[in-house]
């Protein structure tokens, strides 16, 4: 029983740390893309492309409200044209509402 706790608590953390490190990624390539050194909140993070894109919502002050973004996992490209056939691709309506 002991050895079932400590493999769940295993997986558990790697998820929490991998996740944490995809949230770090994606506000330096969006603080990149937008040429700033604010804080960036992140909001609706959806893994896309069995894990090689996220879509998700961003907002630099809790003033303004939030703009959505597709990022590339594998080389850290930000798209911030929600019209763009990249975004919408990838992202869609249905995946942020």
């Amino acid at each position: 029983m002991a050895a079932i706790i400590v493999l769940a608590a295993a997986i558990f953390g790697s998820q929490a740390l991998s996740d944490s490190r995809l949230d770090d990624d994606a506000r330096r390539a969006l603080a990149s893309a937008l040429g700033t050194s604010s804080s960036i909140e992140l909001a609706q993070l959806q893994e896309v492309r069995y894990g090689y894109g996220l879509c998700g919502s961003y907002r630099l002050s809790p003033e303004q409200g939030f703009a959505s973004f597709y990022m590339d996992t594998t080389t850290g490209d930000v798209e911030l044209d929600v019209n763009s056939r990249r975004f919408n691709t990838h992202c869609g309506l249905s995946a942020l509402c």
